[in-house]
């Protein structure tokens, strides 16, 4: 079972698109520009760290390669059990979703973003991390602090931040420390996200959520405010109103998540600090980020422990294929048609054909006439990641291999590892 999960402000990087613009993917970036009548390109290529860092464009500028990375994802043919995102995120992982159109979520982002950076402005506020104390301990130490302070982000065991006014954090952050805390980090931030200082972003806000149509998820969304799964399409305005002035409850929601079983966890987005929450909460999960095209390579290789390439290889005494497999990959662009003759495995662990070096993998026919895939490795056949008639770009990847042997340049497909 897969999980993508998707990072919020702070994650954003001076030149963070900069890998990506040579993917099919990126033309996403030029329709989010449209949609948000401002240049996210330049954000995502050219900004500084002190342009990027205003919450007006670190939150369009993060959102929208979320929603670039997950584009490159899905063209791979890996579809999530479930979403999550973390604060900004949660908005990408509702387009992924299906339950908010891409257009209406840029503006969404992007209202959500002038008003928070509005409310900062309005009153100041700051936040700090507070590491080696759990979400109760910090709690007590806003409480004692008797002033504007609150608990904004509970991320992992024993790391939480807390958010308010300058003074208010700063006494706050002294008792933690006098509970125990290791340390202190002050976030370089204007403003108390999460908190009921952003009352008036939330009321902005609304008034945008109330123009958008929303649709029921696909897949289960599980949200920050409750850290619960939902698929009620009516509830969405409702959640993500309160998500600007209630606690991000982070881990929760990663303990949510993998509580129906073995899950991997994907970070698709910028950075990686998803990645180590997880890793630090849930550490019997598999966690993962893919930030960078070459990461989609390590994915596909990660998620061959699931489905039918899972079953496979249960059935062949635990042997781990993605440790020899390789990925044969469309020569073309077009729709893909596998070769009917072609034996594929079985979800009850049926092995797949036995391909030889040349062995007709399909075709994809596009305006001209079709091209043959062939694969470049002899090996059984563990799985097709290209369902028929689906379109391809070229480079996507169309089936696995467990290699027996070495490449062959057939018919133009290149492998990968």
């Amino acid at each position: 079972m897969a999980v993508y999960t998707f990072p919020g402000q702070g994650s954003q990087r001076p030149g963070m698109g900069r890998a990506w613009v040579d993917h099919p993917s990126w033309e996403l970036v030029n329709d989010a520009s449209e949609a948000a009548g401002r240049d996210i390109g330049a954000l995502l290529l050219d900004a500084g760290a002190q342009e990027l860092t205003a919450t007006r464009n670190a939150q369009l500028a993060t959102f929208t390669l979320g929603l670039v990375i997950l584009d490159a994802i899905e063209r791979l043919g890996l579809e999530p059990s479930a979403f999550a995102g973390h604060s900004l995120g949660e908005y990408t992982a509702l387009v992924g979703a299906g339950a908010v159109a891409f257009e209406d979520a840029v503006r969404l982002v992007a209202e959500r973003g002038e008003a928070m950076q509005g409310a900062a402005e309005d009153q100041e506020g700051t936040m700090a991390a507070l590491l080696g104390i759990d979400a109760a301990g910090a709690d007590a130490a806003c409480r004692r602090a008797e002033g504007e302070v609150w608990v904004a982000n509970d991320n992992a065991p024993a790391q939480v931040v807390i958010a308010g006014t300058v003074e208010a954090v700063a006494r706050a952050s002294d008792l933690a420390r006098e509970m125990g805390a290791r340390k202190v980090l002050p976030m370089p931030v204007g403003g108390a996200f999460h908190t009921p200082l952003m009352a008036p972003a939330r009321d902005r806000l609304r008034k945008t959520l109330a123009s958008v149509t929303f649709r029921s998820p696909e897949v289960a969304v599980t949200a920050n405010v409750d850290a619960q799964a939902h698929l009620d399409a009516a509830e969405w305005p409702g959640l993500l109103s309160s998500q600007l002035c209630s606690p991000v409850r982070w881990r929760e929601t990663l303990l949510s998540l993998v509580a129906e079983g073995p899950t991997t966890l994907v970070e698709v987005g910028p950075g990686g600090v998803l990645t180590g929450l997880a890793r630090r909460t849930v550490p019997t999960s598999q966690a993962v980020s893919v930030a960078k095209p070459d990461d989609l390579d390590d994915l596909v290789g990660v998620l061959a422990g699931d489905g039918p390439l899972h079953a496979y290889a249960t059935s062949h005494h635990g042997e781990h294929l993605y440790v020899s497999e390789r990925v044969v990959l469309s020569p073309a662009v077009g729709i893909f048609e596998p070769d009917p003759a072609l034996a594929v495995p079985t979800h009850d662990g049926a092995p797949g054909a036995e391909v030889a070096v040349g062995d007709l993998i399909g075709t994809v026919t596009g305006t001209g006439q079709p091209v043959e895939v062939r694969s470049p490795f002899a090996g059984p056949l563990v799985g097709l990641l290209a369902l028929r008639g689906e379109r391809l770009t070229a480079g996507q990847p169309v089936a696995w291999l467990r290699a027996s042997g070495e490449p062959a340049p057939v018919g133009g497909a290149a492998p990968t590892a």
